[in-house]
């Protein structure tokens, strides 16, 4: 079966490439190895939710955190598609997300759940990939979440 085919049997729809906020490329392929830029969980150009991730009033939840996990990686393979044409010979190999963390918060890995599980509904066994799990004390543009990833071309 295809990505795409994958993809809408999934429901999803992957967005338009999100504009580089500052002088980058959202992705850049080396050899058989695209690594995009880190992506912020972007819908229509604009941050749903910012702040940092907690629990308590003022925070972002972290459920609420996940499924912008969740966004950041599908913004993430808008790039990668942007680059290489399909996604039909990709494998996810690295993850890194990083969570704009209250100083209490330590749930940084089910955060990043949010982008590894949906890249293993997609790619199967090619979406398992290694990941780092990064708090830190703020974001660009305040957003909770940013997630950048290595894919590879096994075609």
């Amino acid at each position: 079966m295809s990505i795409d085919a994958r993809l809408a049997e999934l429901g999803i729809t992957l967005p338009d490439v999100a504009a580089p906020v500052a002088a980058y490329q959202p992705a850049v392929r080396s050899g058989v190895h695209v690594y995009t830029a880190g992506q912020l969980p972007f819908v229509d150009g604009a941050l749903p939710v910012t702040g940092k991730v907690g629990d308590g009033e003022g925070l972002v939840d972290p459920a609420t955190a996940a499924d912008l996990a969740r966004i950041c990686a599908l913004n993430a393979l808008a790039a990668v598609r942007s680059v290489v044409g399909s996604l039909d010979d990709v494998r996810i190999v690295k993850v890194t997300g990083f969570v704009a963390s209250h100083a209490s918060f330590t749930g940084q890995p089910a955060v990043l759940n949010g982008a590894s599980t949906v890249l293993g509904e997609i790619f199967g066994d090619a979406g398992t990939h290694a990941r780092s799990a990064v708090g830190v004390a703020v974001l660009p543009l305040d957003a909770p979440v940013e997630v950048e990833l290595i894919a590879e071309l096994t075609a």
